[in-house]
């Protein structure tokens, strides 16, 4: 009862990470967003799309090295985790890093749903961290910065309530 119950929990936390139930599905965002609008700071925000995006990314890459590393070596705040310019420096830039954020989304799934990373097991980084406490952070954190990054993009769009 207790196995079928953690896959049960590991296969929900997957099923959030994808998004389209409880929350917006990044990919929708990432497909319709124009280029040019990527570095825009719509109605005075302190950052634009591609900055939330960018940090999105680094800070998953984050997380899961936290969870598989023993080696795992901070990054400094707030630096390491926003890019130095407002957009990418090319369509390649752009394309690169929405490559890197599926394909680390995709390896943080697979080590949620192996059953050989127990949920309350310290991770690889920290004795003071569980497993599920990573999976969770990484989906909450993805989840918040989505909601940011629609926001963005209604105003880039000139969409009101």
């Amino acid at each position: 009862m207790e196995v079928n119950s953690h896959r049960i929990t590991r296969e929900q936390i997957v099923q959030q990470l994808e998004g389209g139930q409880a929350f917006l599905k990044i990919e929708d965002l990432l497909e319709e967003v124009k280029f040019e609008d990527l570095g825009k700071r719509p109605a005075g925000l302190p950052y634009s799309f591609y900055e939330q995006f960018f940090h999105i990314r680094v800070a998953q890459f984050d997380i899961l090295d936290y969870s598989r590393n023993k080696y795992y070596q901070s990054k400094k705040w707030p630096d390491d985790y926003w890019p130095l310019e407002a957009e990418p420096e090319s369509k390649a830039e752009w394309e690169e890093l929405k490559e890197s954020f599926f394909k680390e989304r995709d390896e943080m799934m697979n080590l949620i749903l192996d059953e050989s990373n127990g949920l309350n097991a310290p991770v690889a980084g920290g004795p003071d961290h569980s497993f599920l406490r990573e999976a969770l952070l990484v989906l909450q954190h993805n989840a918040y910065h989505t909601g940011q990054l629609a926001i963005i993009y209604r105003l880039l769009n000139g969409e009101e309530g």
